[in-house]
């Protein structure tokens, strides 16, 4: 027999209309696993607000009594205040939240981590977009150990440096990267470094210690970095990134986002354009990397919609590192020069 599951969302942006549109393309799918899914009115600051980019007849609402219908919240909205007191409620209920929101991640997690932790939450596109990584973290790799980890974690930025490196200026390459939808609006929280640092210190809680703090991720983003400095390095053979790294450091795992410069020929140094890569090097596994798209409202929403089917099949949320990971006494970390 179908089982019937009701959807509740939050948001219609860039990613929430992307969602809309692969739920709905991706109806067979679902029933071929036993669910029929039924997307209830969208729960949006302004209904009357005209969209496109939707499936013909969804409705929206802004009304968020709407929630209480819903078995599974997909949430896009963004942002720490509202978008958290919606969700709150409806873990506490025991429903089950998709969300990409790696800056309630982050700073909330004073809030969230109780409900992370018994796998009702699921924000695989909260760190790569659709490239997939918490899931091996929390699977396959979980038999090892965090030596360290590197990764490339914004789109935007490797857009931005990308395009510098073929001649563009800071702000026509900031430009380009805003008219295709890789830049948040306002792209501060991207150039600053500050949604990297989210995404790493979610991989920090995944990885490393489900107590890692906010506060103790430091980050630079690539103000005041110049079009000539991108371009030298190009001329020395080298490649400008902005990398997040979570390494061991005097006794204690220590995190930080930074631009720094790579060989032509570093694994980091080969994701182009909006791509994503993060090198994981586990005491068992050895190195893993992983690459492929990290912005875009298609992208993320193939992960949010992943983790929908994850949970059908039975897989729980993303949770972290049951404890503190022992910090490694005799392995000396890959170091970069940084700008």
């Amino acid at each position: 027999m179908m089982k019937r599951v009701r959807i509740g969302m939050i948001g219609s942006g860039t990613v929430g209309s992307s969602v809309l549109g692969l739920l709905e393309a991706r109806k067979s799918l679902f029933e071929s696993q036993g669910y029929k899914v039924k997307v209830l009115p969208v729960l949006v600051r302004d209904p009357s607000k005209t969209r496109d980019n939707v499936p013909l007849g969804t409705q929206f609402t802004a009304d968020d009594k709407v929630l209480e219908d819903a078995d599974i919240i997909f949430e896009s909205m963004g942002g720490t205040g509202k978008a958290l007191e919606l969700v709150q409620s409806q873990l506490q209920d025991g429903k089950i939240l998709i969300t990409a929101n790696k800056a309630m991640l982050a700073e909330r997690w004073d809030v969230l981590k109780p409900y992370t932790m018994n796998g009702q939450v699921y924000c695989e596109a909260s760190v790569m977009a659709g490239t997939p990584v918490l899931g091996p973290l929390t699977g396959t790799l979980r038999s090892s150990n965090t030596l360290e980890l590197h990764a490339i974690l914004s789109g935007t930025c490797n857009y931005i440096l990308t395009r510098m490196e073929d001649g563009a200026t800071y702000e026509a390459a900031l430009a380009e990267a805003q008219a295709k939808g890789y830049a948040e609006d306002p792209p501060t929280l991207d150039v600053a470094g500050t949604d990297a640092a989210h995404k790493l210190c979610v991989l920090a809680r995944i990885t490393v210690d489900p107590n890692f703090a906010w506060a103790d991720i430091h980050t630079r983003g690539l103000e005041g970095l110049s079009s000539q400095r991108v371009l030298e390095a190009v001329r020395n053979g080298k490649r400008v990134k902005l990398v997040g790294s979570i390494v061991p450091k005097n006794g204690q795992w220590h995190a930080t986002v930074r631009p720094v410069l790579l060989d032509a020929e570093h694994p980091l140094a080969q994701s182009a354009s909006s791509r994503n890569t993060m090198l994981f090097h586990g005491d068992a596994s050895g190195i893993v990397i992983v690459q492929g798209g990290g912005a875009g409202g298609l992208v993320t929403a193939s992960a949010m919609v992943g983790d929908l089917i994850d949970h059908f099949a039975g897989v729980t949320g993303h949770q972290p590192s049951p404890e503190a990971t022992r910090v490694p006494q005799n392995h000396t970390p890959e170091v970069f020069a940084e700008l």
